[in-house]
């Protein structure tokens, strides 16, 4: 499945959240394995942040992470430079975005 999710950079923060991204650590992307995350590609526009993530399912992904250890460390370091998620609705929360179209869907017929 592909999930979008939306986050902001806190002001004066995009050089370190760039740098946190140059190599991600070897054990987060290891939890990603091991919790069936295949892909996360993060776009941005100015302060706002676009993440792509293809996982097997987003809701058991995530589950599994809120308690892996490698990913807390994560969060720990790169909540530095994240001022918050945003939903569907631009609201504070960390649920997928609502997906509104899809080229490959609809060549598909569906």
């Amino acid at each position: 499945m592909r999930v979008a999710l939306h986050s902001e950079i806190k002001p004066g923060s995009i050089e370190g959240y760039r740098a946190s991204h140059a190599v991600v650590p070897d054990e987060l992307m290891a939890a990603f394995d091991r919790v069936g995350i295949r892909s996360w590609t993060i776009f941005r526009s100015g302060h706002r942040l676009f993440h792509d993530v293809i996982c097997d399912d987003w809701d058991a992904a995530i589950a599994a992470l809120d308690v892996d250890p490698a990913n807390a460390r994560w969060q720990e370091d790169i909540g530095r430079f994240v001022e918050l998620y945003r939903n569907s609705d631009g609201e504070e929360g960390f649920s997928p975005l609502e997906l509104v179209w899809d080229l490959d869907a609809q060549k598909r017929g569906g």
